[in-house]
């Protein structure tokens, strides 16, 4: 009975020390981006709509309060890029086969106002994995590439939403704060002219 009980108080001092220092388990985490009303009007201008990037983005973005909508109902354009990807050896075994590859998968976005204007120019956005490899496993080697794809437009879709929500608050700080200003100074009485 003792032992039971030393257990479960080392198990909950282990939990609470993991996570103070801040420690998740992988997928566990809070990944929402807070982004101005305004920005939550969007339309997604992309070469292939049914691109499993295409679908990566817009279901982050909505998972954000993002709605997407037709071109003459949104706030902004998001001209999203199509899908770059890369694998190269990173090392060789002493049969000189891949022991180790370097996944890169890349993309591009722009942000434009509906009327074209740019608003966020063309940024670029990447994600670089490293996986080992077992040369007598082929089928397994490409099942652990497809998953890895998968995490990797997921995460594509998370840079492109945490730069944009990023933009977009900064944006609004930087109006508030010039619009404050002016605010002030219409609600001064110094500033108002008293007519005699």
């Amino acid at each position: 009975m003792r032992s039971t009980l030393i257990q479960a108080v080392t198990l909950t001092l282990l939990t609470a020390l993991l996570a103070g220092c801040g420690f998740q388990l992988r997928g566990t985490g809070s990944n929402a981006v807070s982004v101005p009303d305004d920005w939550k009007l969007m339309y997604l201008a992309t070469g292939n709509p049914n691109s499993e990037l295409s679908r990566a983005v817009v279901s982050q973005f909505a998972a954000n309060g993002v709605q997407w909508t037709e071109r003459d109902a949104a706030n902004f354009v998001l001209v999203l890029g199509g899908e770059e990807f890369r694998e190269r050896n990173l090392s060789l075994t002493a049969e000189a086969r891949a022991a180790e590859f370097e996944l890169t998968m890349r993309t591009h976005f722009t942000v434009r106002q509906v009327n074209n204007a740019e608003v966020i120019p063309q940024t670029n956005a990447s994600v670089v994995k490293q996986m080992e490899n077992d040369p007598r496993n082929v089928v397994g080697k490409a099942e652990e590439v497809r998953l890895l794809k998968n995490e990797m437009r997921t995460e594509l879709a998370r840079q492109i939403m945490r730069r944009i929500g990023f933009f977009a608050a900064g944006s609004q700080a930087s109006g508030a704060q010039t619009a404050a200003p002016q605010d002030a100074a219409s609600q001064d009485p110094a500033s108002q002219d008293t007519g005699g």
